[in-house]
């Protein structure tokens, strides 16, 4: 029997690979502003491999990719008869994959998120949100998922009615909030007070997820660590956000001589603003000292980043015999086979 959540929590860090959204536009199969899913029923083995990627990256969980597949997005796009199944053939090649580790079965997360739907002062658009989080938390239940993953959300109200929906259920709850610009919940609340009061209404695992870079992120985890005495989850986007642009929304980049089509970076123009895998490593290990038990990174992250995390808090992936080893370079390296006069050139390469 595989362990499940909790019991890996309980053992040590737990590794979520995330970021597919990012990535599988990069590799030309989901569309950039509608950021629909559709890949799972157009290209079911391009996404197949973007799970198999992040798993044999560190991953302890094959995250199902239904992120933005729900009721409200499908009647934007004018699609709502796929809803139900990309829902479910997003769990089902998620189920594959997870199989296919060689170590240990990968658990299986369903994912529910932000509706963009949600309004505090309008309780037809609650019960609106709570009817679309019932239903895909039912479709999880029957593929058989082994927790659900609730993430993004930034309003503390929504994240409730998540967990209530996942927990009508029985099934484990991961709930990761987004904190925008405001440095609060949208609807007022501070996000280590909405974490605890998730964790005590039944929640796993609670935490961050996205927007954020890991320079501002962490300060808010570890108010969430210090409010909350359960698991603490951390999945920033993997980009050099700061106190004067907090979130991944409004970064400049003041070396682009060219015209953006859009106001600003977002989404389609951050290359130049990624941190590299030293900077993600150096976060991963605060993070760990922190106390931080569920490790990832969100939207950009790429699997060679999701490796280093893995690493970095103690982990061995099943690709980390392709890590970085320099010995045997040209130019670099320190092998006595290597030939001497090509390191004269280490500076004017």
């Amino acid at each position: 029997m595989k362990r499940t959540l909790e019991q890996r929590l309980q053992d040590g860090p737990v590794i979520c690979g995330e970021g597919y959204l990012f990535e599988l536009e990069r590799r030309g199969y989901l569309q950039a502003g509608s950021f629909v899913p559709e890949v799972a029923l157009d290209n079911p083995q391009a996404l197949k491999q973007t799970y198999r990627d992040y798993m044999n990256a560190g991953s302890d969980v094959v995250l199902a990719f239904t992120y933005n597949a729900h009721r409200e997005k499908m009647r934007i796009i004018g699609k709502e008869e796929l809803l139900e199944p990309l829902n479910r053939q997003a769990i089902r090649l998620a189920k594959e994959v997870a199989q296919e580790n060689p170590v240990e079965e990968a658990l299986v997360a369903g994912n529910i998120s932000n509706t963009n739907l949600f309004d505090p002062e309008d309780e037809s658009s609650k019960q609106a949100v709570r009817t679309m989080f019932a239903e895909m938390i039912s479709w999880c239940k029957e593929e058989g998922v082994d927790f659900v993953n609730g993430e993004t959300f930034y309003y503390y109200e929504e994240a409730q009615i998540a967990l209530e929906e996942v927990l009508k259920q029985d099934l484990p709850a991961v709930i990761t909030l987004g904190v925008m610009g405001e440095n609060k919940m949208r609807d007022g609340y501070e996000v280590e007070e909405a974490c605890r009061l998730l964790q005590e209404q039944g929640a796993l695992v609670v935490g961050m997820n996205c927007f954020r870079g890991p320079a501002t992120m962490q300060p808010y985890v570890e108010k969430i660590r210090e409010a909350c005495d359960g698991y603490v989850a951390a999945l920033p986007v993997p980009y050099r956000t700061s106190e004067e642009h907090p979130t991944f929304f409004n970064l400049p980049d003041g070396g682009c001589a060219c015209h953006l089509p859009t106001e600003t970076t977002f989404p389609t123009s951050l290359d130049p603003l990624y941190c590299n895998r030293y900077e993600i490593a150096s976060w991963a290990k605060d993070a760990l000292a922190t106390g931080v038990n569920y490790f990832g990174l969100c939207c950009g992250a790429s699997p060679s980043m999701l490796r280093e995390v893995a690493e970095t808090v103690g982990r061995e992936a099943i690709n980390s015999k392709y890590s970085p080893d320099m010995e045997k370079h040209f130019l670099f390296g320190s092998d006595d086979s290597l030939k001497k006069h090509n390191q004269t050139y280490r500076v004017k390469a």
